[in-house]
């Protein structure tokens, strides 16, 4: 069986979809999915077995540029490239306006979530087949219980299982290491960069070697800070999507924000510290086993304002203490939060 799975972006929902090919994997043997995902992303699927073969799209990049997108044929070739192959199902796995449109040039039928449960209603009139999915859980549950009902198998009940091999991604190190997730996208998400800093002074003090990615110039800057004069604290190079998870994958734990790389860790099943402020973990919380949320109590926590600070409260004390136990705990602990 041939499916053609769209889930385009963000980082971490296409993270979130992996658990759902290893449910249909092991529930129709030789299944098979090419996925079509942002081409920023690409890395991803390629790594799950479950994968034939992965279709980059350029949404973000069309839509600013869409004459050129036009004279050069990309947009064509794209096209073409979704008609060479039969398909037995196709499945929008994102729920949007922008995903389902994808689904108009491939002929074999079409599921996705119903309107009361996908997350543009509208994306709905696109599918043939139609599924309910509650709301109230957590995004890659969502995702598992999509595929079920549209391939035809019971939802495990298991802990999802990305499907990753840590062990073939992670990159060669010469001595344990720490990884410090500091960037992420709304400025209400950062964990204060003088917290970081006592953070890394803290573990650096315990001979913890700490090492810090960075994607732009501004995280750059801040990583530098947070690691100047400290004996064992690193900036990394810059690095790709595939350099990073090279990284994370060899990394006895990591301590995050709310981003994209928190689901990367959790994906590649290392322990992890997410710190959470604006929002909240409950529905798309990094989920795997060691995985632990600390969550600010300030007024303004769990709100969802993307520039209003409320992390406060939550101190490097408090995460390091979190990080101790998590270091010394044996790798069981499944979506702990404090």
């Amino acid at each position: 069986m041939r499916v053609l799975l769209i889930k385009t972006s963000s980082l971490g929902d296409v993270i979130h979809t992996l658990p759902a090919l290893t449910d249909a994997a092991r529930a129709i043997p030789g299944i098979q999915f090419d996925w079509v995902v942002e081409e920023g992303f690409a890395e991803i699927p390629a790594w799950h077995p479950a994968v034939a073969q992965v279709i980059p799209v350029a949404i973000r990049r069309w839509r600013k540029h869409l004459w050129q997108t036009l004279k050069t044929g990309e947009w064509s070739r794209f096209k073409a490239r979704l008609r060479e192959t039969h398909y037995d199902l196709v499945i929008d796995a994102q729920g949007l306006l922008k995903s389902a449109w994808l689904t108009r040039y491939v002929k074999a039928p079409v599921a996705g979530l119903d309107r009361d449960s996908a997350r543009e209603p509208v994306a709905a009139r696109f599918y043939d087949r139609r599924y309910t999915v509650a709301r109230d859980q957590h995004a890659l549950e969502r995702v598992r219980q999509l595929f079920a009902q549209a391939l035809d198998y019971p939802v495990p009940s298991t802990i999802g299982d990305y499907g990753l091999n840590r062990a073939q991604l992670a990159a060669p190190a010469e001595q344990p290491y720490l990884v410090f997730l500091h960037g992420t996208t709304w400025p209400s998400k950062h964990w204060p960069e003088t917290y970081w800093r006592e953070l890394a002074e803290r573990m650096d003090a315990l001979g913890w070697a700490v090492r810090l990615p960075w994607g732009n110039d501004t995280e750059k800057a801040r990583a530098e800070r947070i690691v100047a004069g400290l004996k064992h604290a690193a900036l990394l190079p810059k690095l790709n999507l595939a350099g990073v998870a090279r990284v994370i994958a060899g990394a006895t734990a990591c301590v995050a924000v709310d981003t994209g790389l928190g689901h990367l860790a959790a994906a590649l099943d290392v322990p992890s510290i997410s710190l959470y402020g604006p929002t909240l973990p409950g529905r798309v919380g990094a989920y795997g086993r060691s995985q632990i949320h600390l969550c600010a109590t300030g007024p303004d926590a769990g709100r969802g304002d993307r520039h209003k600070p409320c992390f406060d409260d939550l101190l490097p004390e408090r995460v390091a203490t979190e990080l101790h136990a998590l270091l010394l705990a044996p790798s069981s602990v499944f979506e702990g939060q404090a």
